[in-house]
Parts: C-alpha cells; structure tokens; sequence
C-alpha cells in the first residue's frame, strides 16, 4: 500500500489540469466556482461539484493535493478492508471497493461541503468559492475516523494525535465560518468533515465502538454548528 494509487493520480491530474486553467483563463474560473446568486437564481448546480476542482492559486493546489497524497493510502486501505487493513487481507475484489468507496467520499464530501456552504451563505448572493478542500477534508476525517491515535503533523512542527487534530480542526472551523475568519470557506471544510465521518461510520459502524470516545469528541464542534444554524433560521 506503498505507492501512490491510480485513482489518487487521477484526482490529483484532474485538480491541477482544471486548476491550471482556472489560473488563465479567468471566464473560465467565473463560469465553473462556487457562486451562491448563481446557484439559486440560475440554477447552475453544476457549480456545486466544479468548484471543487479548480484553485485560487498554486499554494492552494499543492497545499490541498500534498494533504491528499497522504491521507489516500491510509483511507483506501480501510475501505478496501476495515479488518483486514491490520492483518494484510486485501484481496483485488476488496482493493476495488477501496478505491470506489475513496472516490465515492471524495465526490461527496465537495458535494456536501458546498451544500452546506449554500444553506449557511444561502442570503449571500455575492458569497463564491473555490477549492478541494471539501472532498480532501472528507478523506482526512474518514481517516481520523478509522485510526484516531495515529498521529498528524501540525504545520509539519508538532505531531498530535488525530483526534484531538480532529477536535482542534472543526471548533476552530465553526468559529472561523461564525465570525467570517479570513478568506476561507469554513462551511466547505465541515461539511467535507461530516461527509468523511459519516463515510467511515456507515461503511463500518463497528468504529463506533473501537472509537466511541473519539468521535463523540469531534461531534462536540458539530452539536455547536447546529445550535448555530438552528438559531439563524429561526430568525
């Protein structure tokens, strides 16, 4: 489970291929990111998934597709075999699952990311985005998910166990999209989150049990966000 996988490539080709474009060809990059007015009015919900394809510039690119590259491997593996990734059962039947339960996140989670971003910033018709991060969120929460003691390098400074990176990660989110922190999409990124727990959860809902205590952690961020949303709607 060494090498980089085909899917992964792919992935990684398409992001810099469209992101590429996006850089010089700003009609281009107009016609295909995250717009909230373009959404709801036009009904461009091609939008919702393009997005997540395309970059604002190349730090962004690499600092998304290196974040990927490592978190792949790790979350194809559990896929392709929850079990199995601990004693080497990984027959090509379970490598195929692997790889289209990795696909299926990443897709989802840019999905998610930005449907979550539409229901927050749905008043916001000048509201845009772009960015991988979503669906590269989604694999990194479906690998927390799996393997919570494993630890993750914070700014390749300090390592820290993923669960409290997890925990750290998504408060800091939801406080990022509350007070509109910086120029981030905030909402893609838990959205993205959700989708990488959940995938991990429904595929094998026995890490419910190995890691209860973990992922009741990481809920405590998102039981916030929905406090946060339900008092805005009732506005």
């Amino acid at each position: 489970m060494g090498d980089i996988s085909l899917i992964t490539i792919v992935i990684i080709a398409l992001n810099v291929i469209i992101s590429w474009k996006g850089f010089n060809d700003y009609s281009f990059f107009d016609k295909y990111k995250f717009q909230i007015g373009s959404i709801v009015h036009n009904k461009e919900y091609y939008r919702i998934l393009s997005s997540g394809f395309l970059h604002v510039d190349v730090t962004h690119l690499i600092f998304n597709m290196l974040t990927l590259y490592f978190f792949a491997n790790p979350v194809i593996a559990f896929f392709a075999s929850p079990q199995g990734f601990l004693f080497g059962d990984f027959s090509q039947i379970k490598m195929n699952i692997g790889y289209g339960m990795f696909l299926l996140t990443y897709l989802l989670a840019i999905i998610g990311g930005n449907l979550l971003s539409l229901l927050i910033h749905k008043k916001d018709n000048w509201y845009s985005a772009v960015g991988a991060s979503g669906g590269v969120t989604g694999i990194l929460f479906a690998a927390i998910a799996a393997f919570p003691q494993q630890e993750i390098g914070l700014y390749f400074i300090i390592d820290i166990p993923a669960w409290i990176f997890g925990i750290l990660y998504l408060g800091y989110s939801v406080y990022g999209m509350k007070t509109n922190l910086g120029n981030i999409g905030h909402s893609a990124h838990i959205g993205g989150a959700i989708v990488g727990l959940l995938s991990a959860i429904l595929f094998y809902p026995a890490i419910l049990q190995i890691n209860t205590y973990y992922i009741l952690g990481m809920m405590i961020p998102l039981i916030i966000l929905l406090f946060i949303i339900l008092k805005e709607h009732r506005k």
